[in-house]
């Protein structure tokens, strides 16, 4: 019998020609972007900000989806996550609420990328959490598009959800979609843009009240969805539309102004720009 301690002694001899040796493991990065309205339970604009609804709780909600998506990325072998607070002045995830194997970038930005700060071409696959469908969505919860002025945002003629544009953004960088969770308008937005991504709608729109999943079982679902899309990455195909990039805006105040763009009639401007993220900067402006 061959002694253990030659072996081992064998092993290490061997090490040095063995395929893959002193090669640094494979990065696999992840960003999930959330955002509060499409969380589960959540059905008023009090339960996302303000001081008399129930947003601290929905705080909490909001990094245990997150936390949901990030440890799904990792069981599909991620080894970097990146989170982006993506709602409002981008303050909601408690640093410490957060999977501490995660990142988490936190507060408003200045650049265009806005929901999308941190992606760059090194990421494998984004993930949207929390998300809501567009400005005049019908059956669908705290539908926007950014804020409430805008009534309709288009480029290229394709009206988009916040979920759209910021899936152009990912796309600039070669980064596909994979995975959405939101209400049931918003996944099957996504859809109609990105085509079969992976989807959870942790609640269904009815008269303006919601019928969800609770908070436990829309993470359990969360956690399984995202792994299936990280591990079927190869599968999707990032976003894109043709430059140069023809921006169509309607807001209900018309008061801003930014240079380069053109007010086609009262409540609409026109902005076309080869870049995108500067058509971005021009939305950002005027909504």
């Amino acid at each position: 019998m061959t002694h253990p301690l030659l072996l081992f002694a064998v092993a290490i001899l061997l090490a040095p020609f063995s395929p893959g040796y002193g090669q640094p493991a494979r990065r696999l990065k992840v960003f999930v972007s959330v955002d509060m309205e499409g969380l589960a339970g959540v059905v008023t604009a009090g339960d996302v900000g303000g001081t008399n609804g129930d947003y601290q709780y929905f705080r909490k909600i909001m990094a245990e989806e997150a936390n949901a998506a990030i440890d799904g990325a990792i069981r599909a072998g991620a080894t970097e996550v990146l989170v982006r607070d993506s709602h409002g002045a981008k303050q909601n995830i408690l640093p410490g609420d957060l999977d501490p194997r995660a990142r988490l970038l936190r507060g408003a930005s200045t650049g265009a990328r806005n929901m999308m700060e941190g992606i760059d071409s090194t990421f494998a696959a984004v993930v949207f959490i929390g998300y809501h469908a567009r400005a005049g969505t019908p059956n669908a919860i705290l539908e926007h598009t950014s804020n409430g002025n805008v009534v309709d945002f288009s480029i290229n003629g394709v009206s988009l959800p916040e979920g759209g544009y910021n899936a152009l953004v990912a796309g600039l960088y070669a980064v596909p979609v994979v995975f959405v969770a939101g209400d049931r308008a918003v996944v099957n937005q996504i859809r109609s843009l990105l085509g079969a991504v992976e989807g959870i709608a942790v609640k269904d729109e009815i008269g303006d009240a919601i019928n969800g999943m609770s908070p436990k079982a829309a993470q359990d679902a969360i956690r399984a969805g995202v792994e299936r899309a990280v591990r079927a990455r190869a599968c999707y195909r990032p976003y894109k539309l043709a430059p140069p990039y023809a921006m169509s805006l309607k807001v209900r105040n018309d008061s801003k102004s930014f240079d380069g763009a053109a007010k086609v009639r009262s409540g609409e401007f026109s902005f076309t720009n080869p870049d995108l993220l500067r058509v971005l900067e021009a939305f950002n402006a005027l909504k």
